[in-house]
C-alpha cells in the first residue's frame, strides 16, 4: 500500500514536539521547541510556525495533546476546543486527524465533541505504538514535568486509567519529571552536614539542577529559565540548590552540593521505582518482560532496569532507522507515535 509523508504534533502545556515521517515511516526530522501555553495562545502559535518551517508540508497532520489542561483555559473541553481551532487556522489545507485514544482519530469537529477522549491522550499514541512492535513490556517515560507508565501485552494497553485522574490514582502518571519539577515536590527533608534539614517549599530550584549536578541532564533538555533567571550552569544550580535549605552555595563546598543533588535523584528514581513496583504487582506482564524507555528522563528508566536486571528497550528502536536522531525520537515519543500510527491508516 502507498503512504505520504506525515507529521505528528504533541501540543503540550510547555512544549510543542513535532515529528515528520516519510512514506516508508522512517522519522526523518523530529523536534522540541518551548511553548508556555499558560501565557496565551500566541508562544504555541509561534512554535508551530517554526516547526512547519522546519518540518516542511505534508498532505497528512495527526494532533495529540496535553496543553488543554494549562489554567489559560477555564477547562479541559476549552482547551481542546481552542487547540483544534488554532491548528485548522495554522494548518488550512493540510488534512487534520486528531487522536482520541480508544476511539482512534478523528476529524476537527468530532474531536470538539470528544474532549473527555482527545484531552491528555498522547501517552496512549505512544503505548499503542509499543504494543504493535513488542509482545510485553513496561513503556515508561520521563519527559521534563511527568512520567508515563503503561503495561502492555498481546498488542493490548494493559493500563488501568484513562484520563488523568484515573491515571495518578493507579500509579501510571507520576507529577515528576528530570527539568520542571520543584524540589520540594521530591521530599520533605533531606540529608545535610550531619542534619535532617527541611525543604523550603519555594520556587528556588528545579529538578533540572539537580541532574545538572550529578551530570546527567541531557543537553538539550532544559528549555526554560533557571527559578532564580540565572545561569544554567553547575554553580548556578549549586546556588539554588543551597536555597532550598535556606544556604548559600559558599556556605559548603561544591561536592556537598553534588552530594545533596544526587541524593535528591535518588528519591525522584525510588518514587519512579516504586510506582513501576505496584504495576508489576497486578502481575499482567511475564517476569522478564522489557523496559521500553523514552523521554529526556529516560536514563532514569535505564537504571532501573538495570537494578532490576530487566532488558531495557529504546523506543527509537521500534521505528526504522531515518535521518532524525535517536534521541530527539525518544524525546518526543509522543509526536512520533501519532505520525506513526496515522500512517498505518
Amino acid at each position: 500500500m502507498s503512504r505520504s509523508p506525515v507529521i505528528g504534533w504533541d501540543l503540550g502545556g510547555a512544549h510543542l514536539k513535532a515529528a515528520r515521517l516519510d512514506a516508508g515511516g522512517c522519522p526523518e526530522r523530529v523536534l522540541q521547541l518551548a511553548s508556555p501555553l499558560w501565557q496565551g495562545m500566541e508562544p504555541l502559535q509561534d512554535a508551530v510556525d517554526q516547526a512547519r518551517l522546519d518540518l516542511g508540508p505534508a498532505p497528512l497532520h495527526a494532533i495529540t495533546m496535553t496543553g488543554e489542561m494549562v489554567d489559560y483555559f477555564a477547562g479541559r473541553a476549552e482547551g481542546v476546543a481552542q487547540l483544534v481551532a488554532m491548528m485548522r487556522r495554522q494548518l488550512p489545507d493540510a488534512t487534520l486527524r486528531f487522536f482520541a485514544g480508544r476511539e482512534g482519530f478523528v476529524d476537527a469537529d468530532r474531536a470538539v465533541a470528544a474532549a473527555p477522549l482527545v484531552a491528555s491522550a498522547n501517552w496512549m499514541a505512544s503505548a499503542a505504538l509499543t504494543a504493535v512492535r513488542v509482545e510485553a513490556a513496561l513503556f515508561v517515560d520521563i519527559g521534563s514535568t511527568t512520567t508515563d507508565l503503561v503495561p502492555v501485552a498481546g498488542g493490548r494497553i494493559l493500563a488501568v486509567g484513562r484520563d488523568d485522574a484515573g491515571r495518578l490514582a493507579a500509579g501510571e502518571l507520576e507529577y515528576t519529571g528530570v527539568v520542571r519539577t520543584p524540589l520540594m515536590a521530591l521530599a520533605a527533608e533531606v540529608p545535610f552536614a550531619g542534619e535532617r534539614v527541611p525543604l523550603m517549599a519555594e520556587f528556588f530550584a528545579t529538578t533540572a539542577d539537580v541532574h545538572r549536578l550529578t551530570g546527567e541532564l541531557p543537553e538539550t533538555a532544559d528549555q526554560y529559565p533557571a527559578a532564580d533567571g540565572g545561569a544554567k550552569t553547575v554553580e548556578g544550580s549549586a546556588r539554588r540548590l543551597a536555597r532550598m535549605i535556606g544556604r548559600d552555595m559558599e556556605s559548603a563546598s561544591l561536592d556537598s552540593w553534588r552530594r545533596l543533588a544526587a541524593w535528591l535523584a535518588r528519591a525522584q528514581a525510588q518514587r519512579i521505582e516504586d510506582a513501576c513496583d505496584r504495576i508489576w504487582s497486578r502481575e499482567l506482564l511475564p517476569s522478564d518482560a522489557p523496559v521500553v524507555v523514552a523521554g529526556v528522563g529516560r536514563f532514569i528508566a535505564v537504571e532501573l532496569a538495570a537494578r532490576r536486571g530487566l532488558r531495557w528497550v529504546d523506543f527509537a528502536d521500534l521505528l526504522p532507522a531515518g535521518a532524525a536522531e535517536p534521541g530527539q525520537i525518544g524525546d518526543c515519543a509522543p509526536a512520533v507515535a501519532v505520525a506513526w500510527l496515522a500512517q498505518q491508516q
